[in-house]
């Protein structure tokens, strides 16, 4: 298998695989005209991480964006303010109460909407967009129930509406050449993968609720962007909370649910800590700080092993609430060589051993391999991606939505793969509550994955 995948011919194999490929092939119903120049964009949510996807739409100059929808009149005028340092035509505002973007998605002349909501939020506002006729980009999480997964699925098969979920790190510029060395077999067969949300959050889930994550002991109403919603999910569950990070680049590369699925997890949980000793030795907290005294139901470090169809094993860390510098902790194992990485995307950093090129028992430095396997996607847009956020990933998760939009291809993550990553969560709580007890995932591809082909990183137009 290569890069320059033929994805015409990909699409005309396929075309057979039923509904869940059809859906994904025809986002055309929204659109006057056969050849799409421009994507008119709603906003559902522009919150800091939404502020981020709207600057990567407002630096194309085929896209409009036509409407913002959010509740917080802070977080709408932050919006605003950036699209007049842009240039451009400010967005119609839809910011009255909770339920105003439904009026967002009234309009007839919005293509697609990019949601970047809190948790709890995604589900609603994804199967309103679908049944409104809005092609759906959707920021990353898990879900709250395991029925919603299956939600987005029915709705998006019975809407003919696809969704992307909008996981940049399978962009990161070193993951990307790690998919393109074990697309090439330089790994042999892949037997194990690993990766983490391994990131000291305590500044996210507490803040003083005056400026982006300025490092206090409040969260809620009193809080600012994620502490107002993020931290309520740490005191009501006890599970892998945000699995797509991780999951999603280790997916993509044993190809799930395109001739490879997930079957079943295992979790456990670390006690908690954490988040107590972080109020009790803050200077704006201390032992009797109300914050301090509550019980925080998630445990400090989760760990969720995955079984596959083929015969891989996933290991998933979450690990938020302690002292940490930032790593997503990657590991890729194979029959012939392994790789794990050290830092965001960098090349001179981490760790790679290849049977019969590495000396024996000896790490070797990862960047004469990843630099002759940089993929050419980054070759190509590296200049473009050069000030985007993430160290370039939104421009490529954003790029890809866009472009497939624009050129009507399937995603190359679609809502089987939403739907597949956001099931840990809950199935992982559940794992959890049973004492590490196997759970089944389910298959939403419905047996597709039998016949569906891999395309992620295939190509290197977008």
């Amino acid at each position: 298998m290569t890069f320059h995948y033929d994805r015409r011919k990909f699409l005309q194999q396929t075309a057979i695989a039923g509904a869940g490929i059809t859906l994904l092939q025809s986002p055309l119903k929204v659109f006057a005209t056969e050849k799409i120049t421009k994507v008119r964009i709603g906003c559902i949510a522009v919150g800091l991480r939404g502020q981020l996807h709207l600057s990567e739409m407002l630096k194309r100059d085929d896209v409009e964006v036509i409407a913002m929808a959010d509740p917080d009149k802070q977080m709408m005028a932050m919006a605003q303010h950036i699209v007049k340092q842009f240039g451009k035509k400010a967005p119609v505002e839809y910011s009255n109460g909770n339920y105003d973007y439904k009026n967002l998605l009234k309009r007839d002349d919005i293509d697609a909407v990019i949601i970047a909501s809190p948790w709890e939020w995604h589900l609603p506002h994804g199967i309103d967009a679908m049944n409104a006729g809005k092609i759906v980009g959707m920021e990353v999480c898990g879900a709250i129930k395991l029925q919603d997964c299956w939600d987005f699925v029915n709705t998006s098969e019975k809407t003919k509406m696809p969704i992307m979920p909008l996981e940049n790190v399978c962009y990161r510029r070193d993951i990307m050449a790690i998919h393109n060395m074990v697309t090439k077999g330089m790994f042999g067969e892949v037997l194990h993968l690993q990766g983490g949300y391994q990131h000291d959050l305590r500044g996210v889930l507490f803040n003083d609720g005056l400026t982006p994550y300025n490092s206090g002991a409040e969260f809620g109403v009193n809080g600012f962007s994620e502490a107002k919603w993020r931290t309520q999910h740490y005191i009501d569950r006890n599970g892998e909370n945000y699995p797509t990070h991780s999951l999603g680049p280790t997916a993509m590369m044993i190809d799930i649910n395109r001739g490879n699925r997930l079957t079943k997890l295992s979790s456990i949980a670390t006690k908690s800590r954490g988040l107590n000793r972080y109020i009790i030795n803050h200077p704006k907290g201390g032992a009797d700080h109300p914050n301090a005294k509550i019980k925080y139901k998630q445990g400090d470090i989760v760990n969720t092993q995955i079984q596959t169809a083929n015969g891989e094993t996933i290991l998933l860390t979450l690990d938020t609430s302690s002292p940490r510098p930032y790593n997503l902790g990657f590991r890729v194992q194979g029959t012939n060589g392994i790789w794990q990485d050290h830092h965001e995307g960098e090349f001179d950093k981490g760790m790679i051993h290849i049977d019969g090129q590495s000396e024996k028992h000896i790490w070797d430095n990862p960047q004469k391999f990843m630099e002759e396997q940089d993929h050419p996607l980054w070759k190509r847009y590296e200049s473009n991606a050069a000030n985007s956020g993430h160290g370039g990933m939104d421009f490529f998760v954003d790029n890809a939505f866009i472009e497939s939009i624009k050129r009507k291809v399937p995603f190359q993550m679609d809502v089987y793969d939403l739907a597949t990553w956001y099931a840990i969560t809950p199935l992982s709580e559940k794992s959890i509550m049973e004492g590490g007890a196997l759970q089944t995932i389910p298959d939403f591809t419905r047996g597709k994955w039998k016949i569906r082909k891999p395309v992620f990183g295939l190509s290197n137009e977008y």
